[in-house]
């Protein structure tokens, strides 16, 4: 299998991601549905770890020791130093309530379970979450389980069969959409903050990765099309969803099929892959994991500050 190919139009993707979560934590209203982008980030994050493992184990230069090492490497520093950064802050500004809440969250993000911990304070969506830095890490603790879980699981089915290890994929996928379909009318919190409702999102990726490899699928002005319809799929959630719309469900299906059409079919040679791929766009991608992490203790302490 040849080396996986630099797309920098998925790092431009990373920043269409970002920048809606963002405005969404700055509370501009128009961007009432800016919390998509963490599926964004998801089906992206799929899409990316079962390509270079796929690559890896077909090469014979897979490890499952330098696998999660890698990892560690580019999550841990940057999450480690926004959490130290924001103790003196917290410590400044915090009432002793919220302080012991986040002190808990401190010891959660050490952990991984803070989608747990959020689960059980708040919801995503309520005042409280205004006041909450280390909110943005949720998604981390959604990812990291599935990433260790997923990989030694890759590692069993897939020399075995890629065919069964498609059909596995699809069939966990489909059981966490109805799950998530099911949870948000039923348990909406924990629909929001846990794996197995947000599974089918970096499913998706994964099988994106397994099933297209390097093709792209059909002629020019199909991908082009495809690729628009992607984008607009990924806005349309931006715009028309909000707090109040049971996710994810069915809604979530907007962002998650946008972005599976821009990773299947967008190249830099059709309009959305030029314009994801413009070097601005690309270079807020490159930084959006750091910006993602940093944007919310920002917020939060800016309003502290004010009160």
């Amino acid at each position: 299998m040849p080396a996986m190919k630099y797309r920098p139009e998925i790092d431009g993707l990373r920043a269409l991601a970002l920048v809606p979560v963002v405005l969404f934590h700055a509370g501009y209203a128009c961007f009432a549905g800016g919390y998509v982008g963490v599926d964004v980030f998801f089906v992206i994050s799929g899409y990316l770890i079962t390509s270079i493992l796929d690559r890896e184990m077909s090469a014979g230069t897979f490890s499952l020791a330098d696998s999660y090492e890698r990892r560690a490497r580019r999550i841990l520093p940057a999450l480690w130093l926004v959490c130290l950064a924001c103790i003196p802050f917290a410590w400044g500004l915090m009432t002793p309530e919220h302080l012991a809440e986040f002190a808990q969250s401190l010891v959660a993000v050490a952990l991984f379970v803070s989608n747990v911990l959020f689960w059980q304070q708040s919801g995503y969506f309520d005042t409280a979450a205004e006041l909450t830095p280390l909110l943005q890490t949720w998604s981390l603790a959604v990812e990291e389980p599935f990433y260790i879980v997923y990989l030694q699981a890759l590692l069993v089915i897939l020399p075995r069969s890629r065919r069964l290890t498609i059909v596995f994929l699809a069939l966990a996928c489909l059981a966490s959409l109805l799950l998530a379909i099911w949870g948000a009318r039923h348990a909406p919190h924990a629909n929001y903050f846990l794996l197995p409702s947000r599974g089918f999102e970096l499913g998706a990726g994964a099988l994106l990765a397994l099933t297209l490899g390097t093709h792209r699928p059909g002629g020019p002005r199909l991908r082009a099309a495809a690729s628009l319809a992607g984008l607009l799929l990924i806005l349309a959630g931006v715009v028309l969803l909000d707090s109040q719309t049971p996710f994810p469900g069915l809604a979530a299906l907007l962002p998650v099929a946008g972005t599976g059409a821009i990773i299947a079919f967008s190249s830099p040679c059709d309009p959305v892959g030029r314009l994801l791929s413009l070097r601005p766009v690309v270079l807020v991608g490159l930084v959006s994991y750091s910006f993602y992490l940093w944007h919310q203790p920002v917020f939060v302490f800016a309003r502290l500050w004010q009160y």
